[in-house]
This record gives C-alpha cells, structure tokens and sequence, in this order.
C-alpha cells in the first residue's frame, strides 16, 4: 500500500479507488472458501508463501452499512466481540480521516503473539464506507520481546449498502506475518480463521445499536472529528515499516496437532 519508498503518506481518493477494484473484482482470486454466505480467496502467490492476499465477503442482513462501519471503528466495543484481540489504542490523529494506532491479536498457539502499527485511514462514500490501513514505525512504539511484529502491506474493509438495513462486507489483507510459517497455518487462515472472523463482525453488528445505547451513544469521533481528543501526531515523526528490517521467525516446524482447544471452536 505504501508507494515502495519510506515517505509515509495518508492515502487519496486514487488509493481508495484502487483498494475497491480489488474488493469488487475477481480476475486472477482463487475462491478458497464458500459456505453459509461467507467466501474466501486468495491471490496469486503459491500456498506455501506465508504473505497471501486474502478477500473475503459476507452479506449482513439486518445490519445498515454505517452501523458496521462503526463496529469498525469502535475500540472499545471491540472489546466485547475480537475475542483474538489482546491490546488495541489509538496513538494519535494525523487528520480528520486518518490516524495511527496499535493492535496486537493471539495466534493459534503454540504460534508467538503477533503486533501492529498502523497508519489507518477512513472515507465514508455516500452509503458505502472504506477503511485501509498499512504499517508504520512510530519512534515511541518499537517491537516488543513478548510479540513478534507483524507487517501490514494492505489491510482494509470496504463496506457497501444493500438497501436501507442490510450490506456486504469485504475485507481484504495483505499481510507478512514475520514467520516462517507452517503450510497448514496458511490454509487454515482461508478455510477457518478468515470465514469465523466475518461471521464475529457480523453478530457484532446485530449486537452494536443496543451496546451503544448505553454506552455514549453520541460519542463518534470517526464521524464527528470535533469529538477526537487524540494528540496531533505529525507524518515527520513516522515511517514506512519494512518487513525486512524485523525480525524473522521460523515456526515451521510447528504442528498442528500442538494447537490449543480453543483454536479448534468454530
């Protein structure tokens, strides 16, 4: 996502344009998945390659576009649904539609932990929303020993109206995991991890208004930008973090057989 040097950028409407032909077309995915009204593919590389594009799609019926787009946003109620989430803030604001933050998520043990930094930018399109991010280096926020951190190439969620209370959600990443992974995580990723996660966002969204309600139901700094008391954080201060300057990992030899038993609950 970032344009292959280590200017730090906030993406324009050209980046966002591309992110949706990506979520739309389907020339040159490989369908991995398909049931329940949750699909899944990938892109391109060979399975044995750990930094896969994966697309996935679901329709959400009963769930209006905007109230999934701020399930999306919304850090603290994603406390109550990402059950893989250990940590998630948000560092600062670069914009009114652009900001940085941290999100670290438990792997299928006995796979380490994995972390972000993110440059995260959002545009709301009449009915339809979108949200990318890609990986940056804030000088506050280094690696930590207890994660391995992971690289967002491209990771984002196109969200499209279909109607007045249902939509389609599309999320598409790209990420290297800084591991030599085994193969069967690879797949497991499409055919398990991928489809489950979709299914987590949806019920979220079914769940949100309620939740909301009583939780500062007016407080939406994401689409009131006078609400967002984030410090100012300056594109000077960060940089574009490349995989290649991280540590790299070899899991490979992992099995599958190690995983704990609530990787296995669907």
């Amino acid at each position: 996502m970032s344009r292959g040097g280590d200017m730090v950028y906030i993406p324009d409407d050209s980046d966002f344009s591309s992110f949706r032909d990506q979520c739309e077309n389907l020339e040159g995915w490989h369908c991995r998945y398909n049931k329940a009204g949750v699909t899944v593919w990938s892109q391109g590389q060979e399975e044995s390659c750990t930094v896969q594009k994966i697309k996935t799609r679901i329709s959400c019926k009963d769930v209006p576009a905007e109230t999934l787009y701020d399930v999306l946003h919304d850090t603290h109620y994603r406390k109550k649904w990402d059950s893989n989430m250990i940590e998630t803030y948000d560092i600062g604001r670069l914009t009114v539609n652009a900001d940085v933050g941290y999100y670290s998520w438990k792997c299928p043990s006995p796979l380490k932990n994995r972390d972000f930094v993110t440059l995260r930018s959002w545009l709301p399109l009449g009915n339809d929303y979108m949200i990318i991010n890609y990986s940056v280096k804030h000088p506050k926020y280094p690696p930590r020993k207890d994660f391995v951190r992971a690289v967002s190439l491209q990771t984002g969620y196109l969200i499209k109206a279909n109607g007045a209370s249902a939509c389609v959600l599309y999320y598409l990443t790209q990420v290297d995991p800084r591991g030599s992974l085994p193969k069967w995580v690879v797949n497991r990723v499409s055919q398990f991890v991928a489809p489950k996660a979709m299914k987590k966002i949806y019920k979220a969204g079914l769940k949100y208004p309620e939740w909301k309600r009583k939780h500062n139901p007016g407080y939406k700094p994401w689409v009131y930008p006078e609400q967002n008391t984030l410090p100012s954080v300056s594109l000077a201060e960060l940089s574009v973090q490349h995989a290649d300057s991280l540590e790299n990992i070899d899991e490979t030899g992992l099995t599958e057989d190690h995983l704990s038993t609530s990787d296995h609950e669907a």
